[in-house]
């Protein structure tokens, strides 16, 4: 069997920038949702996101380039760049031909169209400019990247919704698993914080209100949960085939063993509500290498913090361990760092792999008051704990009924 392994990983977090800090925040439980301070919201309902505070792309890219980039493209390109700097991609010491980079998002550049539909609407069509259409278009980011590490295999960027960047994940990984390359750059990005998407969002009754109380919004599998936390941010992780590492003398962080899609075929906004969707995705992802599912003990939950979702997902969980459910912990990374949308999946495994790699499982924040039908699961309210994690289900689900599910295990 072909093995996948993850060598590097960068991340962009609303309550860390950097490994090493996301790891600590994790762990600490530490909230990155705060009131938005990039725009007035004062007629709007919803007034707190999941911001990136203290970030300056002029550390991760060349300024210039930096200034004619959208704020989602600047993310992907300073976690690639943290990802590749682990993995020592840098001396590009690899076959550019099977080198290829899959790293999507879910709206991709809207500050930027934005901003030029402002100046079009007060300064005329002469005054728009020559960036806009590479600054929104949601593949540029995988472009740059490319661009950066002369990479000259596979380059897309997959658009399904929450789910864009696990499947930007699980399509990375099949690439390498068939042989078509040697080094994949996958993760996602995302910058939607802009009043037009938060509105659309709030309009559907999607995103919490608890204006007042930002660090206690997000609220997965909790009674009082009212919705949605939207955020921002960016996770990249570098995958490699068993020989590149052997050749490459590589670290490596985890083994990616298995990748599941699916269709709920159901609604526009609502999971199947017995979890079918995501059952199917989570059970071809165990059955694509035959992992014994007894030692898959952890899974990093979707779990957005609204009802249909959290019950429906569990739902699913449950049909897929049974008997074995007792030995899984469960958490939402979401409870900390709110929802990134196409990038939710991506800072997921990142966050799976570092608890991994540090032998704990973070808690899930806010957690009070536990949804009736889910209180005889391990969902780790409020405070971390110390467990080995051998094998670990990530989870990503898209509006359109779009899932995803990467299997990631402990290396041997």
């Amino acid at each position: 069997m072909k093995r996948v392994f993850v060598t590097g990983m960068g991340a962009i977090s609303p309550n860390a920038i950097g490994l090493e800090n996301f790891s600590n925040a994790l762990k600490e439980g530490k909230s990155g949702i705060s009131r938005i301070d990039t725009y007035d919201t004062t007629d709007h309902t919803v007034k707190i996101a999941g911001l990136v505070k203290d970030f300056d792309a002029g550390l991760y890219m060349n300024k210039k380039e930096a200034r004619r980039q959208d704020r989602y493209a600047q993310f992907a390109i300073s976690a690639a760049n943290m990802a590749a700097e682990m993995a020592g991609l840098k001396e590009k010491n690899f076959d550019p031909s099977r080198a290829g980079v899959i790293v999507s998002t879910g709206i991709g550049g809207i500050k930027a169209f934005e901003d030029e539909h402002n100046t079009i609407l007060n300064s005329g069509p002469s005054r728009v400019s020559p960036f806009l259409v590479p600054m929104m278009i949601c593949n540029i980011a995988s472009g740059l990247i490319a661009m950066e590490y002369e990479m000259m295999g596979p380059n897309y960027c997959i658009v399904s919704a929450c789910a864009s960047s696990l499947h930007s994940i699980g399509e990375s990984y099949l690439k390498i698993l068939h042989d078509e390359c040697d080094i994949m750059v996958c993760g996602g990005s995302e910058a939607p914080l802009i009043p037009l998407t938060v509105a659309g969002f709030a309009k559907m009754k999607a995103l919490s209100t608890r204006n007042d109380e930002p660090a206690r919004a997000s609220r997965p599998f909790d009674v009082d949960h009212d919705g949605f936390v939207m955020s921002e941010g960016a996770a990249v992780l570098i995958l490699e085939s068993e020989e590149s590492v052997k050749k490459r003398g590589s670290k490596v962080l985890a083994e990616v063993r298995g990748f599941g899609a699916s269709a709920d075929a159901y609604h526009l906004t609502a999971p199947h509500p017995e979890g079918l969707g995501g059952y199917y995705a989570m059970t071809k992802a165990i059955k694509q290498n035959n992992f014994p599912i007894e030692r898959i003990n952890y899974v990093n939950a979707h779990g957005t913090s609204t009802l249909l979702g959290d019950t429906a997902e569990m739902r699913g969980v449950r049909k897929v361990f049974g008997d074995c459910i007792s030995n899984v912990s469960i958490n939402s990374t979401k409870s900390m760092i709110g929802h990134l949308l196409g990038a939710a999946g991506a800072m997921g495994s990142v966050a799976t792999i570092l608890q991994i790699m540090g032998g704990f499982i973070h808690p899930t924040v806010n957690l009070e008051n536990v949804i009736p039908e889910l209180a005889d699961l391990d969902l780790v309210p409020l405070k971390y704990k110390n467990k080995q994690i051998d094998g670990a289900l990530v989870n990503s689900f898209g509006f359109g009924g779009q899932n995803a599910t990467v299997l990631f295990v402990k290396p041997e």
